[in-house]
């Protein structure tokens, strides 16, 4: 005689059966959430902002600019106190595209800007972005807003893996007529604005909320497939044209904050109207975010074509830290970093181990579960420090390059070659000559962090970092297509204080 239990197991297997069947029958939506969700790969959304000082949101301590969807994110996230990117926008986007040092992909000067140019850098092809990676294993991808890696016919987001790409070739651009507007020291402002590889015309039209527009459809034609979507913000970039929604708020802060603040709550809001489509979409847990900033905020000036439209000085916050845009300090350097993924990463974490904006690519492949892309990366996967304060960062040494410039860290240590303090007059930090001496040896431990030099009292300090730029240079040239090179000093560029081309 069989056991009573084996009956009841029998019975207990027939019910599950026909409740499984049954719930197909009238379409019941509980296998597609229990299963398809579990099954599906996550989308991937990078949100990099344009010009965002070290500490401009809320979660960051700030107090007199509101950045509510920002100091969301942070809540659901992992905020990162010690995160690293790029002095400029070039380097910095070629950095976080393929993982690698800039200068492997010949940016170390500035890209073309429009498709006439039979000149300028534009990244080579032969580097393997994020886009193209994912593509291969099956992701649609997307770039709206800023390419600003060569604008050459033929370097376009399209021949780098994107499959849609709404935004603008160049640095930046007008809000409302979508003009470069500095274009070039002799020439007049052009017009640069494109879906794909087509330009388009939309004067008028407030960009930001164009941005938002594509974004949210991108995301809707595209919510039953795994996406990558890189939302490349103008904001707060100049020229300083927020939504007027914003002006009056910060109308009492001293200038030039009262001008730039409106563009950080902009930039938020604009952030937050993106993030709210993912929740619409019921995609939000299944999605890993990356936010960043490309660079520390400007304090550029300029008064070309008989328009003011730079930075006005700058109205950016670096707290303790010197520097910004265009610098190798700090407030140049280190920039707000949030990491999302629902409830994969603890919320509302903090993290202060050093990372780079080089490490978004593998931190990417380690949570797909897909091979790292064929070409060196410079990176390393994040992974474990997202998922525990304890784990160590990879980034021992950490090396930076623009032109003829450079900059070495290791430990609190860093070295900078022929460098500019571009902390500017509005800082609360004492104002320095903009033209650094030949070395700076600055000691982030200091109670005013990189105010001193001490090359001259640390030369054996100088002598090692001088020694580990010289084997990293070599490497990252190495088969670039270009030599490394000598001192260009500036070599046909206005170097007065205020109205360097940045």
């Amino acid at each position: 005689m069989l056991p009573k239990d084996f009956f009841q197991s029998k019975i207990m297997e027939l019910y599950k059966i026909a409740g499984i069947a049954g719930a197909m029958l009238v379409g019941s939506v509980v296998p597609k959430n229990n299963y398809a969700k579990e099954s599906q790969k996550p989308n991937v959304l990078i949100i990099y902002t344009d010009d965002q000082g070290t500490l401009d949101a809320g979660c960051y301590g700030v107090k007199d600019i509101q950045t509510p969807n920002i100091d969301k994110l942070a809540s659901e996230g992992v905020r990162f106190t010690q995160a690293y990117a790029h002095t400029v926008c070039c380097p910095s986007r070629a950095a976080l595209l393929t993982g690698r040092q800039p200068q492997r992909g010949g940016i170390n000067t500035w890209t073309s800007c429009t498709p006439k140019d039979q000149e300028g850098r534009k990244l080579n092809l032969n580097e393997i972005t994020i886009a193209e990676h994912l593509k291969a294993h099956g992701y649609a991808t997307g770039l709206v807003g800023k390419w600003h890696l060569g604008a050459q016919n033929g370097y376009g987001p399209l021949e780098q893996g994107f499959d849609a790409f709404f935004g603008f070739r160049g640095g930046f651009i007008d809000y409302y007529t979508h003009r470069f507007l500095h274009a070039g020291w002799g020439r007049p402002q052009f017009h640069d604005l494109y879906r794909n590889n087509e330009e388009v015309f939309e004067d008028g039209k407030y960009f930001p909320d164009l941005q938002v527009e594509e974004a949210t459809k991108f995301m809707e034609q595209h919510k039953e497939k795994p996406f990558f979507l890189y939302v490349a913000m103008n904001l707060p970039h100049y020229p300083e044209q927020p939504d007027s929604a914003f002006i009056d708020r910060y109308k009492d802060l001293g200038w030039p904050r009262s001008s730039y603040a409106p563009m950080i709550s902009t930039v938020d809001n604009r952030i937050g109207k993106v993030l709210d489509k993912l929740d619409e979409l019921d995609i939000r847990d299944n999605t890993l975010i990356f936010y960043m900033s490309d660079n520390g905020h400007s304090t550029e000036d300029y008064y070309n074509w008989g328009d003011s439209y730079g930075a006005n000085g700058g109205g950016g916050y670096t707290g303790k830290w010197r520097g910004a845009k265009g610098s190798f300090l700090e407030g140049g350097l280190r920039v707000p970093c949030i990491i999302s993924y629902g409830d994969h990463l603890e919320k509302g974490s903090v993290r202060d181990q050093a990372i780079s904006n080089l490490d978004f690519f593998p931190t990417i492949c380690d949570y797909l579960q897909i091979p790292l892309p064929k070409n060196k990366l410079d990176g390393s996967s994040i992974k474990s420090i997202l998922e525990s304060k304890n784990a160590k960062s990879s980034h021992d040494v950490m090396h930076w390059m623009w032109q003829h410039m450079w900059a070495v860290r290791e430990g609190n240590w860093k070295l900078i070659y022929k460098g500019r303090d571009t902390t500017g007059k509005y800082s609360n930090h004492p104002e320095l000559n903009f033209e650094m001496p030949e070395y700076w040896l600055a000691n982030l431990n200091d109670e005013n962090p990189e105010q001193i030099n001490h090359a001259k009292d640390h030369p054996e300090v100088v002598k090692h970092l001088k020694e580990l730029h010289a084997k990293w240079v070599v490497d990252v040239f190495k088969n670039s297509g270009f030599s490394v090179p000598e001192d260009e000093n500036g070599k046909g560029r206005k170097t007065a204080k205020g109205s360097v081309k940045l």
